[in-house]
């Protein structure tokens, strides 16, 4: 049977967005099961920020352009906050779990989806910025 490069793709990604919780209920399964996920949140986030990157300073050669600022020590403070952040996802599973038990279902699943939503959005805030300035610029240049 010929394999869909189409399905297998919707496939990878449906297992991306929605994986199964963490099979087993302890800190440690939970534990593990976040960071199991640590590697794929990281080449998403950090392939959304080589977009962005790209795309900033594209925007900042358009005449009148837009000056373009870069500094890999931002880079790093946002990468190691993001993973700062992506460790919330684990402990508020995990105090979750504590508190309530069985009585509440496995969040993991879901606290990883907004979380990845959300770092994804807020990494390729920069281009909105970037092409709103540019805009403003172009109207104000325009309008000399």
């Amino acid at each position: 049977m010929e394999s869909d490069p189409i399905r297998d793709g919707m496939m990878m990604l449906g297992d991306i967005l929605f994986p199964s919780a963490a099979y087993r209920r302890s800190t440690l399964s939970i534990l593990s099961w976040w960071e199991s996920r640590r590697g794929l949140f990281n080449l998403i986030v950090g392939g959304t920020g080589l977009c962005t990157l790209l795309v900033v300073r594209l925007v900042s050669l358009i005449p009148p352009g837009v000056p373009f600022m870069f500094d890999w020590r931002v880079i790093l403070a946002y990468g190691l906050l993001a993973n700062v952040c992506y460790t919330f996802g684990w402990a508020a599973e995990t105090a979750a779990q504590r508190l309530w038990g069985d009585r509440v279902s496995p969040i993991g699943p879901a606290l990883f989806r907004q979380g990845l939503a959300f770092s994804i959005g807020l990494t390729l805030l920069p281009t909105l910025l970037v092409s709103l300035t540019w805009v403003v610029r172009a109207a104000m240049w325009i309008l000399k």
